[in-house]
């Protein structure tokens, strides 16, 4: 493609800038060849002219497309250059907050100088075991590689880190090595991991400082090389160092530290066990306060020197020897105290005796004080003829103190450095090591020395090591893809590194110069322009002649050659380094013998060692200084042995770069970034990239990116190889832009955007398409839409039209009517009004007249009422107004009391005594209104009676007084007329008094009965209030307490639940933590095994097996333990002191002996209630016959005998416990006197033989009990027998033969017969009956059972008939298929049933055979008798045969083979079509037969066995599946059985009669249940490690990148990540198919080998958590996967997933909830990211996603399409505000290892154990069914 199709109208390029670097700009209008300027607009539609160079015609560098910005790997840019380099890394860094991103093999770092929450270990566990170019990139992912190259290649690796001081190195290395001691742990306890991270405090403290660039930067280089086993666990470390800067300890520049020790030291001065140091704060100390401030910000000096100390303590470095290194540390400080005074000459100078720092240096250092005091001012000087001693000047005596200080600081860091790697060193053969080189970058400052010399030295070194690497990699790819090699061109810094170390290099002249006896740094430099004037890597700067500039790869860099020659001898005298020597503490004395350099190298330490050995001769310490290495020389040493490990090495490369100088937080300075990628290679790796092949595409990825430019015909092909050929060479007419490879297609730089644009256009130009074709349509719609409308409206507005004119001619007519009719109503209506006018104006002026007098006399009336009712007013209200007063108070005082009361109250609210006393105190109240009532009501009877009385009284004297009036009527006489006259009057006075007084009294009496009545309603009202109020009060407290009880039940049911599952999960982390121990306890013991096995070693004979021995599981605890013949001979067997220890034997014997007596009671309880019956019998019948009189003596002798019985059975428990207490006794006293188990023999025997006796005569009487019960239970029911059955034989009966004479023994007889014939009789009809119904209702079954199968069948039927004629041929056939299963399981059953019954005929023929041959036997003895005159007789016992009691025999010596034939050979294919769980119901049948037999050794070592069978079977299958899952459910059925059938009634409650006589009867197997459930846990976690193996590696592919919609992702191009070289071979690409048919397996499994469905439930629970977990992690940590095609494709995969949940009836498990975080996900890629309104649509659907994982999910959204945007930074701060309310957790990952506790749920069987048959191909033919 031509430049003029390059550089078109709209194309974006980058120019240069002087503040920016780069700016990006637009052209106007379109290149033509010639044109000697561009017209270019930039950012802020400013117009520029950029004038062309003529003579090189470079234009301005092409700009990237859009939706390749942000890119993970720079190589995948289209256009390879600088500015689109830094342009890339600013998008990443700002918008997306990414600090890490690729540049094909090298990792560049951006220091964010912000802790960022991308390190923990839920991202560690992510990163492991992915590919490099899978993830997003990360100082995790290059590990990760390393580690995966080291176990792939079996090649060590190496880290190189490196840049700039304060651009995160160490940081970095650090990342790495926790990476290393997280994936790689050590196999052993060693703990090797955790003491390599605990290296790291401790060389911070000691090689860490503060500088102007870095609070925290590394003043020396570091190769750490980890060593690894054959099984790549973590071993061991060494520890290399590099060129430590010394010169720091005497000198800091403005603004810097010294190294961190010395400040932790002065922070922690205060410590007790610091003391004696004599430290103050740093600022009093010369060596620590020349750079100013001395405290970092953020950072606890104090606390550090705590970590430093405890990291001390875990490198095992002692106490006494951390003290002398603080000692030491705190000297150099002492030191650089101590004041040097100048003399009087110039040439001399003096210490003060008494100068307390020199006192405290001689004292820590334990050196004599008078010596150093005089040779710190003085020097030695040795010549061939005499040694003479002079004084130094002032500056002489200084620099010699501060060679002696970094001298004693460096042999203190080559010591600590020692230590460390003797720590880290490891007895074990190294299989690999991975190392980590964390090593200064390249350095240039204003003033640059001998330090920045070897820095730049060791960077040329590297680069040059790095470019052959780079170049290395792309020839392989080349060659590996099958391309033509072509030679590329790239920089060579080989010239360079000969300049400086080459023969007469900088370095040898340097050298040369240290040995002339008085060089100077003048005569060395002149000696360089001398020599290397004319090469083109040296210059001589223009206005120096001590200066010299060379030419390194990055920049040139001009040094200052004074103090070259001083550092590079580190001359320290000897006469101080000897008064060291001679210290009194061993540390400082053996501190100076060891070594002579400064830099501690494994090959002076033999030197030094001749150098002592003629010491004391001065010519030798003249040699000794001559043969003394440079420190030049020795960093040019330890360089090449780094080089040369490196070269053996597989490198990894990491640069560091620093944003900004002023350490601020996701800042970006273009400079300051430009200028660390051209020191660094990044930016040579992209010059070598573009000059190859840089774009890298899979043939299957640039079809689906690419086949919208491909033609119909060409996609007809089925080969895509030559699709893509053909349509490259159609689009692309230069043959040299690009190159098929094996796998791949390679492109020249800038045709990836060719063909994004290409593809653009082709989307635009299909775009318009769509859209013209689209608005023509909707155009077309509208205007047929408006033509009906208009046609509509037509016809609507005639017709209205001609409504409307009907309507007024109708108007018009009735408007006429209206008028006249309206007129006559109107006249009428007027003459109306004036006459009613009149007669209201009369009515209303005679009314007015009358009204206005009764106003008159009504206001009169009404001022008199108003008068009185004022002053009533006014009399009330001033009552009012006081008792208003008083209830104002009254009221305040109330409800202070009230509210007190209401505290109370409160607190008493919810108890119901509250309540009661509620109620008494109204119940009270209620009593006492009612008693008051009661009272009131009789005084009002009493005084109505007394009213009466009088009132009759009175009538009585008033008939009276009118008798007497009539009879004085009749009397003649006036006078007396007259006098009755007067007395009537008097009496009528008298009586209407008394009529008053009634009246009074009746009123009183209505009043005080109204006032009561009126008191009682207001306290029934009062009391109804009362009630209401006590009603409402208790609904509320009752609803306020329910909602309480119900929200505290709620909330403690919650908690409780909580607490039950942490409590659950914790428990089964132990359990899961206890068999990882296990596990390593095995292997440990296996490999001691190993070690230690001689020949002819021999076991030592033990009493418990190894099995026993190997699972520390329970004794079993019985309810029936034993006999106590077992007891007694454990106690034989045990001997004397296992006697007296082992208690369980009598405790065996007292519960026995417990149980008889219990049993006795129960028997003795049984016969009094029989002998109250037959006394309540014997007062009701008549007297008994002489039969029933003997049956009375009989038992009557039998309860006498019984209670004999028992009191010689309790007389016999008390000599028992005695006898018992009496040898537990001896045995203790034995053991305290003589200490030994044999103390007395005699004793002890006859104590058990007494024992033994009286055990035997304790089973005697037991037996004699037994029997004496059977007889007593015997007699009882004949005799119950004989009275219902005997008739009244005396009576006279009804017989056919009456007349004859019958004897009475006869009838006797006849009767006897004709009963039992009768009862035979009846026995047959109820066996017929029974028989009949039971018939019967088999009928039914099979009637009903058939009615249902017709059902079924016509439900099928009716649903087969709704499916496709294929769903109808595999329905059918499914069908067809569990017909015949069913089938066949019922012939196997019929099989099972015949088999028994000829085992049964056998055995009957065996016991008839046996009997057959005794009778004969018996014969022949009867026969051939030698005593024929006695009476012999011959019984035999015949042997009733009894049907299977589901209980398996076997013998104790058949134990093993019953565990290797049932457990430990099993095969789960060898049972198919068995019961499932059958072995766990062999097992238990064991179990219970030694239940039966009361044989607890047995239980114990058959359960023991069992469980360390199925330990060692899971151990050897610890991968297989399917054996894990057969073992699981086995395990849980033998655990469910043994609850089924432990007797335990809430075990019982749905077993069948049957069920129930199969419990056991002896033991109880508590213990043993909850080791069974911890066994179930340990195979639960077992079988879900499995399952999560297989689908790990299947779900990012099937999930994230599977294209299950065909043609919706696009792919994006990809970068070197996605070579070859760092994939694994083969194809690890999986479908979602796979995952649903590998579940689908795992479902099958485990519904055919009968694990209980709860499990199931729980089992794909966890792997569907497992699922979401692994997908969402890959989603967050991978840019290229978050779009909305990716969101899509998602949905698409969980609505699969669900939909596979339903049709296995699985939805119930909880699994869907689970994926809640995963959908919310896919919903967040496809949800639109533009407005306000879409944040808060988007934060109120990701309720299960946390703040973090939003944020990170938007900034890694990535748009596949030019026509899809970004999401912008404004719109994820809105984000993050919203959220900000959150209580999120700070993990972003999800913790893909966490594990729901499992629940095994109590599952009964519905199978008898007399149903199971034993298949033959288990090999189990010494099992005897009993």
């Amino acid at each position: 493609m031509s430049l003029s199709e390059l550089y078109s109208q709209n194309t974006r390029v980058w120019i240069p800038d002087p503040e920016d670097v780069w700016r990006p700009a637009e052209l106007t209008r379109d290149y033509k060849e010639g044109d000697r300027s561009l017209q270019l607009r930039l950012e802020d539609d400013t117009v520029q002219e950029y004038p062309i160079d003529t003579q090189s015609k470079q234009l301005p560098f092409l700009r990237n497309p859009d939706i390749l910005v942000g890119e993970n790997d720079l190589t995948a840019l289209s256009y390879l250059h600088e500015p689109a380099v830094l342009h890339n890394l600013k998008v990443r860094f700002l918008e997306s907050n990414h600090i890490y991103t690729y540049c094909g093999i090298v990792l560049v770092a951006i220091n964010p100088y912000e802790q960022l929450p991308i390190y923990g270990q839920d991202v560690i566990y992510a990163y492991s075991g992915q590919n490099m170019g899978d993830m997003d990139p990360h100082i995790f992912a290059v590990a990760e590689e390393a580690y995966k190259q080291m176990a792939r290649d079996e090649k060590n690796q190496s880290i190189i880190v490196s840049g700039e001081s304060g651009a995160g190195k160490t940081v970095s290395a650090k990342y790495a090595m926790r990476y290393f001691a997280t994936v790689g742990g050590s196999a052993s306890d060693t703990n090797i991991e955790e003491k390599v991270l605990a290296s790291s405090p401790i060389m911070e403290a000691i090689g860490n400082a503060k500088t102007t660039r870095n609070d925290n930067s590394s003043r020396f280089g570091k190769y750490i090389q980890i060593g690894f086993d054959k099984r790549y666990h973590i071993i061991g470390a060494n520890m290399r160092t590099y060129l430590l800067e010394k010169s720091r300890v005497v000198f800091q520049a403005e603004e810097e530290r010294n190294y961190h020790i010395f400040y932790q030291l002065c922070a922690a001065a205060s410590l007790p066990e610091l003391k004696e140091l004599a430290l103050t704060c740093a600022e009093d100390f010369f060596y620590a306060s020349q750079g100013g401030d001395t405290s970092i910000e953020g950072v606890d000096d104090a606390e550090d020197f705590e970590k430093t100390r405890q990291a001390f303590t875990l490198l095992g470095v002692r106490e006494s020897h951390q003290m002398s290194i603080f000692k030491i540390i705190a000297s150099i400080l002492h030191l650089g105290n101590v004041e040097i005074q100048a003399e009087r000459q110039d040439d001399s100078c003096s210490v003060s005796p008494q100068d307390e720092h020199l006192g405290a240096f001689c004292r820590l250092l334990g050196v004599e004080h008078s010596q150093m005091e005089h040779w710190l001012c003085h020097r030695k000087l040795v010549t061939a003829a005499e040694t003479y001693v002079k004084s130094m000047s002032l500056q002489q005596a200084v620099n010699a103190r501060d060679a002696l200080a970094k001298h004693m600081y460096a042999q203190l860091f080559g010591w600590i450095v020692a230590q460390v790697n003797k720590a880290l060193l490891t007895a074990l053969k190294q299989h690999s090591f991975i190392g980590v080189l964390d090593i200064y970058g390249f350095e240039t400052f204003e003033v640059n020395s001998f330090e920045q010399f070897c820095i730049n030295y060791a960077n040329e070194k590297l680069q040059q090591q790095f470019n052959s690497h780079v170049f290395k990699l792309e020839q392989e790819e080349y060659m590996k893809e099958q391309i033509p090699w072509t030679l590329i061109d790239f920089y060579d810094n080989q010239p360079c590194i000969d300049l400086i170390e080459a023969k007469l290099g900088i370095l040898d002249l340097l050298d040369e110069e240290c040995k002339v006896p008085k060089g100077t740094d003048q005569n060395w430099a002149q000696k360089l322009y001398d020599r290397h004037g004319g090469s083109q890597h040296f210059q001589k700067p223009r206005m120096s002649n001590t200066a010299f500039i060379i030419a390194h790869f990055a920049d040139k860099v001009e040094y200052l050659s004074d103090g070259f020659l001083e550092k590079n001898r580190d001359t320290v005298y000897e006469e101080h380094i000897n008064i060291l020597k001679a210290s009194k503490f061993p540390l400082v004395a053996d501190l100076f013998h060891d070594d002579k350099d400064a830099v501690p190298a494994p090959t002076t330490s033999s030197k030094g060692s001749k150098i002592h050995v003629r010491s004391a001769r001065p010519p030798m310490k003249v040699s000794n200084k001559e043969h003394k290495k440079t420190v030049g020389h020795q960093f040019r040493s330890s360089l090449h042995l780094l080089m040369e490990t490196l070269n053996a090495t597989t490198p990894h490369y990491v640069r560091c770069i620093k944003p900004n100088d002023e350490k601020l937080p996701f800042h970006f300075d273009p400079k300051r970034a430009v200028q660390q990628l051209r020191a660094c290679g990044v930016l040579e790796t992209i010059r070598i990239s573009a000059a190859g092949y840089p774009s890298r595409w899979a043939y299957h990825d640039f079809f689906n990116r690419y086949r919208m430019l491909m033609k119909k015909r060409e996609l007809a092909s089925g080969d895509k190889k030559a699709i893509c050929r053909s349509v490259l060479e159609s689009l692309i007419k230069d043959p040299d832009k690009f190159q098929f490879g094996r796998t791949k297609i390679f492109f020249r730089a800038g045709q990836v955007a060719y063909l994004e644009k290409l593809r653009a256009d082709k989307f635009r130009a299909a775009t318009i398409t769509i859209q013209k074709t689209v608005r023509g349509w909707l155009q077309r719609v509208k205007y047929r839409r408006l033509k009906g409308a208009t046609l509509t409206l037509q016809r609507y507005c005639r017709g209205h039209l001609a409504r409307r004119l009907a309507e007024h001619l109708r108007r018009t007519r009735a408007a006429v009517v209206f008028q006249k009719q309206y007129r006559m109503r109107r006249a009428r209506r007027a003459y109306q009004r004036v006459r009613g006018a009149a007669i209201a104006i009369q009515a209303c002026t005679r009314g007015m007249f009358v009204r206005r007098t009764y106003r008159q006399a009504l206001r009169e009336h009404k001022a008199t009422v108003i008068q009185k009712h004022v002053r009533g007013w006014a009399a009330r209200r001033h009552f009012l107004r006081l008792r208003g007063a008083a209830i104002v108070i009254q009221c305040a005082f109330r409800s202070l009391k009230a509210r007190q009361e209401l505290k109370a109250l409160k607190i008493e609210a919810r108890s119901a005594e509250h309540l009661k006393r509620l109620n008494v105190g109204m119940e009270n109240k209620v009593v006492q209104l009612q008693r008051k009532i009661d009272e009131q009501n009789k005084e009002f009877k009493t005084l109505s009676e007394q009213l009466s009385a009088a009132a009759s009284a009175h009538a009585t004297e008033v008939a009276k007084l009118r008798k007497e009036l009539a009879h004085y009527q009749q009397s003649p006489g006036g006078d007396v007329g007259l006098r009755l006259q007067e007395e009537v009057e008097s009496l009528r006075t008298e009586l209407q008094r008394a009529h008053s007084e009634r009246k009074i009294l009746e009123d009183a009496h209505s009043r005080e009965n109204d006032e009561l009545r009126k008191r009682v309603a207001d306290l029934e009202q009062e009391n109804a209030l009362l009630k209401d109020e006590k009603e409402q009060l208790n609904h509320q407290i009752l609803s306020q307490s329910k909602d309480d009880v119900a929200r505290g039940s709620a909330q403690e049911n919650l908690l409780m639940k909580r607490e039950l599952e942490e409590e659950r999960s914790r428990y089964q982390n132990l359990v899961k933590e206890y068999s990882r121990l296990e596990q390593r306890y095995d292997n440990l013991r296996d490999e001691m095994t190993i070690i230690k096995q001689t020949p002819g070693h021999k076991r030592n004979p033990s009493n418990q097996s190894s099995l026993e021995s190997d699972s520390n599981y329970p004794s079993i605890s019985t309810s029936e333990v034993g006999d106590t013949e077992d007891a007694l001979q454990q106690v034989e067997e045990l001997g004397l002191e296992k006697a007296a220890l082992d208690m369980t034997v009598f405790l065996k014997l007292q519960k026995r002996v417990r149980e008889l007596e219990q049993e006795r009671r129960k028997l003795q309880a049984q016969l009094e209630r029989r002998e109250q019956q037959d006394g309540r019998r014997a007062q009701v019948e008549p007297p008994k016959n002489d039969i029933d009189v003997d049956q009375d003596v009989d038992l009557a002798y039998n309860t006498l005998k019984r209670q004999e019985l028992e009191s010689e059975n309790k007389k016999l428990k008390n000599d028992l416990n005695e006898l018992r207490k009496a040898v537990a006794d001896q045995a203790t006293q034995n053991n305290a006197t003589h200490g030994s188990p044999h103390g007395s023999p005699d004793g002890y025997g006859l104590l058990l033989n007494q024992l033994r006796l009286a055990h035997e005569e304790l089973e005697v009487r037991k037996e004699e009990v037994l029997i004496l019960r059977t007889q007593i239970v015997s007699t009882d029911q004949r005799r119950l027998a004989g009275k219902s059955a005997e008739p009244n034989i005396n009576a006279r009966t009804s017989w056919p033969n009456s007349e004859k004479h019958v004897d009475q023994e006869d009838a006797i007889e006849a009767y006897h017969g004709v009963c039992q014939t009768n009862r035979l009789l009846e026995a047959q009809l109820q066996d017929q009956s029974r028989a009949h119904e039971e018939e019967v209702e088999g009928l039914r079954a099979q009637l009903e059972a058939l009615k249902e199968e017709m059902d079924r069948q016509q439900q099928t039927f009716s649903q087969t008939l709704l499916l496709s004629p294929e769903a109808q041929v595999e329905f059918g056939v499914q069908q067809e298929m569990s017909r015949l299963t069913n089938e066949n399981l019922d012939l196997k059953e019929l099989v099972e049933k015949l088999e028994k019954n000829e085992k049964k005929l056998k055995k009957q023929l065996k016991i008839h055979m046996k009997k057959v041959q005794d009778l004969e036997a018996a014969q022949t003895l009867a026969q051939n008798g030698k005593r024929p005159q006695e009476l012999s007789r011959q019984v035999a016992v015949q042997r009733k045969e009894k049907d299977f009691q589901g209980m398996l025999e076997y013998h104790r010596e058949d134990e093993a083979l019953l565990i290797r034939n049932l457990v430990t050979e099993l095969k789960p294919q060898a049972l198919a079509g068995a019961v499932p769980c059958l072995p766990a119901y062999i097992l238990y049948m064991c179990i219970r037969h030694a239940d039966y037999v009361n044989d607890d050794h047995k239980v114990h070592s058959l359960l023991t066995s069992t469980i360390n069978g199925i330990k060692k079977v899971l151990k050897k299958h610890s991968d297989d599946f399917e054996m894990t899952s057969f073992w699981l459910s086995n395990t849980c059925r033998l655990l469910h059985c043994l609850k089924q059938y432990s007797g335990d009634e809430g075990f019982m409650t749905q077993n069948s009669a049957k069920q129930n006589e199969h419990c056991l009867k002896n033991f109880d197997l508590t213990e043993y249940r909850q080791v069974l459930s911890d066994l179930s846990i340990q195979i639960y976690q077992q079988l879900i490690k499995i399952a999560e193996g297989v689908l790990q590696p299947m779900i990012v592919s099937a999930m994230l990148e599977n294209e299950s919609i065909q043609g919706l992702s696009g792919v994006k191009p990809t970068g070197y990540r996605k070579r070859s070289s760092s994939m694994a071979d083969g194809d690890h690409s999986y479908c979602l198919e796979a995952v649903i048919r590998q579940m689908n397996a795992f479902h099958a499994v485990m519904c055919d080998q009968g694990l209980d469905p709860e499990i199931i439930l729980q089992v794909f629970k966890q792997l569907f958590y497992m699922i979401t977990a692994v997908t969402l992690n890959n989603l967050l940590l991978r840019k290229d996967v978050c779009s909305w095609s990716t969101g899509m494709q998602l949905r698409y995969n969980i609505s699969q997933l669900e939909e596979w949940l339903r049709g296995r009836n699985l939805h119930q498990s909880g699994a869907v909830q689970t994926m809640e975080p995963l959908i919310q996900a896919a919903q967040l890629l496809q949800l639109k990211k533009k407005t306000p309104e879409d944040a808060e649509a988007i934060c109120s659907l990701s309720t299960s996603l946390s703040t973090q994982q939003i944020v990170k999910i938007l900034n890694l959204y990535t748009p596949l399409n030019e026509f899809e945007e970004r999401v912008t930074v404004g719109f994820i701060r809105t984000i993050q505000a919203q959220l900000q309310d959150r209580n999120d957790p700070q993990q972003l990952l999800l913790d893909y290892k966490h594990m729901f506790p499992v629940v095994f749920p109590f599952n009964p069987s519905a199978l008898t154990m007399d149903s199971i048959h034993i298949p033959a191909c288990l090999n189990l033919e010494f099992l005897n069914e009993v």
